[in-house]
């Protein structure tokens, strides 16, 4: 919908005097992965199950453009499941104390089809200010049931022990178990608001 209406800065809202569109995150058709370096030798991919949000955006002023998002914890899966309930334990993610992980953002630079998109990303209750690189944002358009949507590609790469989970295993071979750069990847489709 296009209407004057409300943007999403730091969990507060602010009154916004331009035309702007409203879309939600589809979870069902989006997806937030990872990859972790593990024994020093391979990578471990995982996943968030459950994910939501907001994107609020002017198309005559792209730079202007916000999103907030929201990932339950919880929904953590890689696959084997020793392994996710010890990553939600209190070693890693500590779900029982820190259930959500959220992403706020700052400030989007567009370039091209995509973009840098800045802002604030909270894990294990700390706060960091990380870029997305945006890429593949699709054009605008409408599924079967007459729901218009849009689609897009993010990236980046954090250091897990800068949030906080710094727990880690010595090898006798040497090196650690679990490598502290995690490779985040976004897969987004967005559904207009009415």
């Amino acid at each position: 919908m296009t209407t004057t209406s409300t943007e999403f800065t730091a969990g507060a809202a602010t009154k916004q005097t331009t035309a702007e569109t409203r879309w939600a995150i589809d979870a069902s058709h989006s997806a937030i992965t990872f990859k972790v370096r593990h024994l020093m030798i391979s990578n471990v991919r995982g996943s968030f199950q459950q994910v939501s949000g907001e994107v609020v955006y002017d198309p005559r002023h792209p730079e202007k453009a916000r999103v907030s998002a929201r990932i339950d914890v919880a929904s953590i899966t890689t696959n084997e499941e020793k392994r996710d309930a010890h990553l939600r334990s209190a070693d890693f993610f500590d779900v029982e104390t820190y259930p959500t992980i959220t992403f706020v953002s700052k400030a989007f630079k567009p370039t091209g089809d995509g973009g840098e998109l800045t802002g604030t990303l909270t894990i294990h209750g700390v706060e960091r200010e990380v870029t997305l690189e945006v890429e593949e944002l699709t054009s605008e358009g409408k599924d079967p049931w007459g729901n218009q949507r849009v689609g897009a590609t993010a990236k980046t790469k954090i250091l897990r022990s800068e949030f906080g989970m710094t727990f880690n295993a010595a090898l006798e071979t040497g090196g650690i178990m679990i490598g502290d750069e995690i490779a985040i990847q976004i897969e987004v489709e967005l559904v207009k608001q009415a």
